[in-house]
C-alpha cells in the first residue's frame, strides 16, 4: 500500500544502530524526502564490512568508505563505476561498518521534479535501481555524510504510514555482487517487496578482469 508523503514516524539513530540484516527489511516501505521529492522504499541491500566479502569496507577504512565506520544515520554516497551515484543508509554500533543500499523506490509526491530530472523515462523506471533513485531524488557525492536523523536531517528518512505485511518482503542475493559475497546461500541479504512493478531486475555479478 503506497505512503502518503512524509506521513510517517522519523527514523532515530538508536533505531538505525543495529545489525544491517535487521534494519534492511524494515527499511522496506520506509520513505526518503530530500526537497520536494520523496520515494517509498521497496527494494534494498545489507553490507556487513569486515564480515561481508562484498562490502566496499571488508578490508577496513578508506578515505571513500570513512562514512561507513561511523555513527549511524547518515548517507554513504559512492560513484558506481564511474556512472552513477548510490546511496547506503548507514547502521550499526559507531566504529563498525554496516550500510543499507537503497536499491529501488516509488515516488509518491514531487511527480512533475522526478519526471524532469528523468525525461523520457517511463514513471515505473524513476526510481527503478540505485543510480536512477539517487537522480530522482536529486542526491549526488556532495550528499555523502549527509545526517538522515533528528532536527538537521536532509534527507529525511521516515518509517511507513502503514506497517509493512512481513510476508510481503522476499530476500534473494544481491545485485551485480561476484565472488564470495554474491553468493546467495550465505549472503541472501538483497530485500524487496513482491509485486512491486519498482523492484529492479536481478543481474547476477561478473568478476573483474585482472
Amino acid at each position: 500500500m503506497p505512503a502518503t508523503a512524509g506521513a510517517g514516524r522519523a527514523w532515530t539513530r538508536a533505531e538505525l544502530a543495529t545489525d544491517p540484516l535487521v534494519v534492511a527489511p524494515a527499511l522496506l516501505g520506509s520513505t526518503l524526502t530530500h526537497g520536494s521529492v520523496t520515494l517509498r522504499l521497496t527494494e534494498v541491500e545489507a553490507y556487513r564490512g569486515a564480515d561481508d566479502p562484498g562490502s566496499h569496507g571488508y578490508r577496513g577504512p578508506t578515505p571513500r568508505t570513512a562514512v561507513m565506520f561511523g555513527p549511524a544515520g547518515h548517507l554513504y554516497v559512492y560513484l558506481s563505476y564511474g556512472v552513477h551515484w548510490c546511496a547506503n543508509v548507514v547502521c550499526g554500533e559507531d566504529g563498525t561498518c554496516a550500510a543499507v543500499l537503497l536499491r529501488a523506490g516509488e515516488v509518491v509526491a514531487g511527480h512533475e521534479e522526478v519526471a524532469a530530472r528523468r525525461a523520457g523515462i517511463r514513471p515505473r523506471d524513476h526510481a527503478r535501481g540505485p543510480g536512477r533513485l539517487t537522480r530522482s531524488l536529486g542526491l549526488d557525492g556532495g550528499h555523502d555524510g549527509a545526517v538522515l536523523v533528528g532536527d538537521r536531517a536532509d534527507p529525511v528518512l521516515r518509517h511507513p504510514e502503514v506497517a509493512v505485511d512481513p510476508g510481503a518482503v522476499r530476500t534473494g542475493p544481491r545485485v551485480g555482487v561476484s565472488g564470495p559475497g554474491g553468493d546467495g546461500q550465505r549472503h541472501p541479504w538483497r530485500y524487496w517487496l513482491a509485486d512491486e512493478p519498482t523492484v529492479s531486475p536481478y543481474r547476477p555479478g561478473r568478476p573483474r578482469r585482472t
